[in-house]
């Protein structure tokens, strides 16, 4: 298979093909590479772009390599191209011509996780034990977690984790907390978000993959654990805990917000308590 190419004009004479490629608002140059061609035709009309778009100013080169044409990674380092970032179905190269330092974003530095405290009316906490990670037969009874996917609310992905892990239906309610954590996962940072949602349903079923056991626990009990004598997070979960049912304090509920058309829709979180909304029509803020 080939590619089609751009033609341009070199010194004002001589025609020079190419690589086809887009403008970026950023004074760039995006390359979507779509179909297979030999290694060698594509590092000779890289080096050619390289010089043409070196002489109209350009600044940051990006090359998408679809999985299928990853034999084009190696003249595209040849070149001085560097890894961004890859996912399942493609790598990422990018490439910085001006001789100035550099103003090419990063890969994503984070990771965002969550947790759900679940109270039912009996004041019993939604708990599982794991059967992989850490906490793998240790005994530890903890709140449902996950990692938040791709295009995700943070709100969506907290009803989520509750549903697939126990089987509970769940209504958000508000973030309480959130820890920031360093060179956690592939050496990046993680946000883990502290969710209080209210039970929908109450029978349990387990999800037979990751989770051991699932139970509604008695508050107590839960805080009663060693673990949360002694590890941090759970320490603070217990704590959150008990200020939401004395009610003295007040979390972060989710608020959509409006935006110009055809904009992905989002979401404020915020204590509306101490912003003077809370119980309003347009903002209901849900006590547990």
């Amino acid at each position: 298979m080939s590619v089609s190419m751009n033609s341009t004009v070199a010194n004002g004479a001589k025609d020079v093909e190419i690589l086809p490629a887009r403008d970026d608002v950023h004074g760039g140059v995006v390359v979507n590479v779509v179909e297979a061609m030999d290694p060698a035709l594509f590092h000779t009309l890289l080096v050619a772009s390289m010089s043409h778009w070196k002489k109209q100013g350009k600044k940051g080169v990006w090359i998408k390599l679809p999985i299928a044409v990853t034999n084009l990674v190696e003249p595209a380092v040849k070149e001085g191209f560097k890894y961004h970032h890859a996912e399942p179905d493609y790598i990422m190269l990018v490439h910085w011509i001006p001789e100035t330092p550099s103003t090419i974003p990063a890969n994503a530095s984070h990771r965002v996780g969550v947790g759900a405290i679940v109270f039912n009316d009996k004041k019993e906490v939604l708990v599982v034990q794991e059967k992989s990670g850490v906490f793998k037969g240790t005994g530890i009874w903890k709140i449902p977690t996950g990692v938040v996917d791709e295009g995700e609310d943070i709100f969506t992905a907290a009803i989520r984790e509750v549903k697939e892990e126990t089987g509970i239906d769940t209504e958000f309610l508000e973030i309480l907390a959130f820890r920031e954590a360093h060179k956690v996962f592939f050496k990046k940072s993680d946000l883990f978000f502290i969710c209080m949602l209210r039970p929908l349903s109450s029978q349990i079923q387990k999800q037979e993959l990751e989770i051991e056991d699932a139970q509604w626990m008695p508050f107590e009990k839960y805080a009663a654990q060693p673990v949360a004598q002694v590890h941090d997070l759970f320490k603070l979960i217990v704590d959150l805990c008990s200020a939401k049912m004395e009610s003295n304090y007040a979390g972060f509920p989710s608020i959509p917000l409006s935006s110009a058309a055809n904009a992905p829709a989002s979401h404020l979180y915020s204590n509306l308590r101490d912003l003077g909304l809370s119980g309003s029509d347009d903002h209901p803020q849900k006590a547990v």
